[in-house]
């Protein structure tokens, strides 16, 4: 086997990976490893927005994962996106810079992770930033992590957000100011209508430095864990690169960033997890820790499609040839219109209940609707108003299913496994139906499509959730932080020496929104601890 030594080997270039390369090779006396599956981000439809629809489910971009049978879904097994390649799930995500609440981050605080509370991690959001406004004192100015407004509006969104006014849904300017309560136009991270994913961001301005091998089609195949006086030590990662096996040795400490399905898998098939579990899968166990694995959280969105009369949709745009080439047009010269569209221009956050001491559901809304991604848009005019219960209860797991690193391990989210999650999704549901209801949506006719009208009772649309429910995309939690989890609030891996976990895994509980730049700040905390101990 080959052999190569580095003072820091990185398992993941997505991204928590490419900032963490970035950050760690700015001392020119350390060398760092990257080592990331799949390829280059140079594929033409990672560049443009509307790309995500050719990117999602292609396997040169896309890892094509599934979960496991649903019974909350009824009975669904669902296709569960990560990206493959340099940027990871950046490269393919919806784009949407959000931050969650500060009460998110508090609670970790209060769960026993010191310097994890909102005024601990808000430095870091900061770092990154560059915002199209500039900086004040929530947000950043001349980072690499570029934030700026969409680039098209429709008039059935600014409807919709009246409509919305009139429940008693407010509007606001900025959903990342820690109360992200209300409506707004998520702002999106691109530069002048691209994609601007981490590798683009993070990775490109330093790949020149010496001190810095990004290594391609690398997959990781285990953790070489050693016994040295009686303690356990992460020493260097085995993997395969091409046809060739490698070993990447790390003088000071091997990191994983490979993603909240990627790093608890590998931990498995290395032999660190819950020794009954991996025992059973056939992995002998070298370090047991049963959290490895546990604690998936998700958010799970209802899709509601309404048909609506005397407005523009994308739908009936997409199906024409001069309408496609005029939108092809637009971008090419300009870098507008429908081509710079995220996945979601309009989000509300609200709450289900006035019990809840925060807005609990979060909402994306697409003057668009299809059955799933990657299928064609309908051929009616409609639009789609995605909710999400940004807190849910209900716990999956990611397990290894044999011993070889490189089979799909078995994901189950566990969606709507409680009753708590299932009345959520009733009273989302009915607001749903109460915002389209409203004056403001009066003029354009909106007529339930699903999970339709007919549908009344709380039994039955409990089990319409489950039918229209699906990924959006935020799995989170399988390395959590804390006592009782797999990491130490400094994210180093309990019982194991020198292998620290630097992504969305170590979340002890999931945010009020999407999940991409809080990866990122963990990133950056990481990269002061790992800075810190050396």
């Amino acid at each position: 086997m080959q052999e190569r030594t580095y003072d820091y080997v990185i398992v993941g270039a997505g991204s928590a990976g490419c900032v963490l390369a970035n950050r760690l090779s700015e001392d020119p006396g350390v060398r760092v490893a990257l080592l990331e599956a799949g390829g280059k981000d140079s594929y033409f439809w990672i560049r443009i927005p509307i790309g995500y629809l050719y990117t999602m489910n292609n396997p040169r971009t896309d890892w094509r994962l599934r979960t496991e049978a649903e019974p909350g879904l009824n009975g669904r097994a669902l296709p569960y996106p990560r990206g493959l390649g340099l940027g990871g799930c950046s490269s393919i995500n919806g784009m949407i810079y959000m931050r969650g609440q500060s009460r998110d981050y508090d609670q970790w605080r209060q769960l026993g992770n010191a310097g994890w509370g909102w005024d601990d991690v808000l430095p870091y959001f900061i770092r990154s930033e560059d915002h199209i406004d500039g900086g004040d004192d929530l947000h950043g100015a001349g980072g690499e992590w570029r934030v700026e407004h969409p680039r098209i509006s429709w008039e059935l969104l600014d409807a919709f957000r009246e409509a919305a006014a009139e429940v008693g849904i407010p509007k606001i300017d900025d959903f990342n100011r820690g109360d992200n309560e209300g409506s707004s136009y998520f702002q999106v991270n691109q530069r002048s209508g691209v994609r601007w994913n981490t590798a683009r961001a993070f990775l490109r301005p330093v790949r020149a430095r010496t001190n810095l091998d990004v290594v391609t089609h690398a997959r990781a195949r285990r953790i070489v864990v050693e016994a040295r006086n009686g303690e356990r030590r992460a020493t260097g990662i085995e993997a395969r690169v091409g046809g060739a096996d490698v070993a990447f040795r790390a003088r000071r400490e091997v990191v994983l960033a490979a993603g909240a399905i990627g790093s608890p898998h590998l931990m498995q098939v290395s032999g660190v997890g819950g020794g009954a579990q991996l025992q059973a899968a056939g992995i002998p166990v070298v370090h047991d820790l049963p959290a490895v694995g546990e604690n998936l959280q998700d958010h799970l969105q209802l899709r509601l499609i309404f048909r609506v009369s005397n407005v523009r949709t994308l739908n009936e745009w997409s199906g024409r040839l001069t309408a496609r080439i005029g939108m092809a047009l637009e971008y090419l010269l300009f870098r507008r219109g429908p081509l710079t569209m995220a996945p979601s221009q309009l989000g509300l956050f609200a709450k289900s209940d006035s019990s809840r001491e925060t807005a609990n559901l979060q909402y994306h809304v697409q003057p668009l609707s299809l059955d799933r991604f990657g299928e064609p848009l309908h051929p009616f005019p409609a639009f789609t108003a995605s909710v999400c219960n940004v807190r849910p209860e209900s716990r999956g797991t990611v397990r290894a299913a044999s011993p070889d690193p490189f089979a799909s391990p078995e994901i189950r989210p566990n969606y709507l496994a409680t009753p708590g999650d299932r009345q959520v999704a009733v009273e989302a549901i009915r607001l749903t139906r109460r915002i389209c209801g409203a004056r403001a949506l009066a003029p354009y006719r909106p007529r339930e499509h699903l999970p339709g009208a007919e549908i009344e009772s709380d039994e039955e649309l409990a089990r319409a959730a489950g039918d229209i429910g699906t990924t959006i995309f935020h799995p989170v939690g399988t390395v959590r932080m804390g006592r009782d989890g797999a990491v130490d609030e400094r994210l180093r891996v309990h019982g194991i020496e020198g292998l620290r976990v630097a992504d969305a895994s170590v979340m002890p509980t999931i945010t009020s929104g999407n999940t991409n730049s809080p990866t990122i700040m963990i990133a950056e905390k990481a990269a002061d601890y790992l800075r810190g101990a050396a």
